[in-house]
């Protein structure tokens, strides 16, 4: 899939000029309302786990409990843009919490032009994490979920990743099989390799619901990994979907350049039910 070095056809992706995009910095796109959205409550929050302590992003509607949600962001971390996505998700019933991945380098925002940040200045940080953190993160931070008073503990815990974020959340469900019950990935990368820990490889040592959304330009770069996918949710005998939309990798954060605001609503609309059918 994605390749994060390669960025030669971003331009033939974009959906607005980039010159106008650059004069508009610090904007971000709003997304659509929800319909009866529930009130919510927000925080900052830290914590600690066995590499250090992580600053994050918690909400979670103010009556009740609800089913816990951990999002992942991609390589330009926790920011504006992915609050707005997590404070939206907690609108429709859940409580949320967002990451800063990064944590162990250094505090959020790890990338201050959010989607525009060039993708130099950040992939080191991204290569810095290796599959064993991924671990032991996920498994951390499914427990602090687990300990607010916010979180539903009977319904399973849903994750999602974005671009780097999508192996991440399968190997959240991984170290956490029996709360997991339900994946988004959007834009992922590098979710079929060659490595004997690839994503597409670990998908049998969970107990999920998929919803797999891959970026047009990715597919065209590894038309295979769709299908090394389907086999592996077939294989392992899980409920999922995955499907190439007809955007660029990067296409959901309302901050990023290539953001398609039709195709990231069909996305979350996608999410949605996928939450409501492995979240029970």
């Amino acid at each position: 899939m994605c390749d994060l070095r390669d960025q030669d056809d971003l331009q033939k992706y974009t959906h607005r000029d980039f010159a106008a995009w650059a004069a508009s910095a610090g904007l971000i796109t709003a997304l659509p309302a929800v319909a009866n959205a529930a009130a919510v409550s927000e925080r900052e929050v830290t914590i600690t786990t066995p590499d250090g302590v992580c600053d994050a992003y918690f909400v979670a509607p103010t009556s009740g409990t609800a089913p816990g949600v951990l999002v992942w962001p991609d390589i330009f971390g926790l920011r504006p843009a992915f609050r707005q996505m997590g404070r939206r998700l907690a609108e429709s019933g859940y409580s949320v919490l967002v990451v800063n991945p990064f944590y162990r380098q250094k505090k959020a925002p790890t990338a201050p032009q959010g989607g525009k940040t060039p993708i130099a200045e950040v992939l080191p940080l991204m290569q810095a994490l290796t599959p064993a953190m991924h671990l032991s993160d996920g498994k951390t931070f499914v427990a602090w979920l687990d300990a607010q008073p916010e979180v539903d503990k009977v319904r399973k815990i849903g994750t999602t990743g974005y671009c780097m974020g999508g192996p991440i959340a399968v190997r959240t469900a991984v170290a956490a099989p029996g709360r997991v019950g339900a994946i988004g990935s959007f834009h992922g990368a590098a979710m079929v390799t060659a490595a004997p820990d690839s994503p597409h490889r670990l998908v049998a040592q969970t107990k999920a619901h998929y919803l797999i959304a891959v970026a047009e330009n990715d597919d065209q770069r590894d038309p295979e990994a769709k299908n090394a996918l389907r086999t592996a949710l077939q294989a392992a005998k899980l409920p999922g979907e995955v499907e190439v939309y007809a955007a660029a990798h990067g296409w959901c954060p309302p901050d990023s350049q290539v953001y398609d605001a039709a195709q990231a609503e069909r996305a979350w609309g996608r999410l949605l039910a996928t939450f409501k059918q492995g979240l029970v």
